[in-house]
């Protein structure tokens, strides 16, 4: 990622963000339904920011965590 482009944070609960990388990396990003190929191009920047991110290391998530996350999370299902 080119450091001199604009940036946002954005902060993720703990269990979304191993949900979503277990997601993303399990995923082959072609088969994802998209509008316009940046988004293929979003997906794939997210999964290397998530690889990259030493703040949190969620890279190394044992299928018991994955499991656990995942269930934290779809307690929070509202809909």
């Amino acid at each position: 990622m080119d450091s001199d482009l604009p940036t946002v944070t954005v902060r993720l609960w703990r269990a979304d963000a191993v949900v979503l990388f277990d997601w993303l990396v399990s995923t082959d990003l072609n088969s994802v339904p998209v509008t316009h190929p940046a988004q293929r191009q979003a997906l794939a920047d997210l999964l290397s920011r998530f690889e990259w991110a030493a703040d949190v290391d969620i890279t190394g998530s044992t299928v018991e965590e994955i499991a656990a996350a995942q269930d934290e999370v779809a307690k929070d299902m509202g809909w």
